[in-house]
């Protein structure tokens, strides 16, 4: 592909020892990372605002962090982007039998299930080729606190730590949220708070996708709605002449519900 050879070929000028970019230059795979993860969440933002006139620019941006990976490892010479694309083929093909294959999915749930048993068979194999480890090996620690946390459970859930119902998981964070409350009102060191604070994020994230729902996203829904609340409480109060700093708890909390009721309609 044109396209595709141009941007490989764009990678390999910007490395190049004489007369590349003297930024690209000195990275290492390590010092991308966290542009990588800062290109993935721009991609997500743009998804999730629905903002398809950019994204195009935003996938071509997480596409180059590929194509620079694969740079530096052709350079180290361990791998290249063939190889890349060869593993991510081969993987598609090996995960979907029931395209490329003869077996039978009737259904998206039996899919993800399917899905899921073979990602656990390939984990399997490299532990056979290493040492015994476990269920959680290989989620990644460098994920959103969030977002591993949901991770870690259901690969705890796929062997069996799972809670047999809905109200064990309410039970478990109401027990977590009485334990934080005992250390606070016991002026606990501080770092006992955050270890109570911990497991009691830690159980919502069960609580939610025992519900059914990705806590990332409900977590990132909430935000919003925060943010487009209270950026109309300043505006209310900036129109009137006056600020929040200004204004006592008792009027915050009114504003607080007229500026629900006034963005999302949901002021309780």
């Amino acid at each position: 592909m044109a396209e595709m050879d141009r941007l490989l070929e764009i990678m390999a000028r910007l490395r190049d020892p004489e007369e590349g970019c003297p930024w690209d230059r000195q990275q290492t795979f390590a010092s991308i990372v966290p542009h990588t993860l800062e290109e993935a969440y721009e991609v997500a933002d743009a998804i999730e605002r629905e903002d398809w006139e950019h994204l195009p620019g935003e996938l071509g941006d997480l596409l180059f962090q590929v194509v620079f990976y694969a740079r530096l490892g052709e350079e180290a010479g361990r791998f290249g982007f063939r190889d890349v694309v060869e593993a991510v083929s081969d993987k598609l093909v090996r995960r979907h039998p029931h395209v490329f294959g003869g077996a039978r999915v009737d259904s998206p749930e039996e899919q993800s299930r399917a899905w899921e048993a073979h990602k656990a068979e390939e984990r399997a194999a490299r532990r056979e080729e290493a040492e015994p480890g476990s269920a959680l090996d290989d989620v990644a620690r460098t994920l959103p606190a969030v977002q591993r946390a949901g991770k870690l459970q259901g690969r705890a859930e796929r062997s069996g730590f799972e809670w047999p119902r809905d109200e064990d998981l309410f039970a478990k964070v109401d027990e977590e949220l009485d334990e934080l409350r005992h250390e606070v009102r016991e002026a606990a060191p501080p770092e006992r708070v955050e270890h109570e604070v911990g497991d009691l994020l830690f159980a919502a994230v069960g609580l939610a996708r025992r519900l059914g729902m990705d806590p990332e996203t409900a977590l990132r829904r909430s935000n919003e709605r925060f943010e487009r609340r209270f950026r109309h409480m300043e505006r209310t109060l900036q129109e009137e002449g006056g600020a929040i700093g200004e204004r006592d708890l008792a009027e915050l909390k009114r504003r607080w519900q007229e500026a629900k009721a006034a963005t999302d309609g949901d002021a309780e």
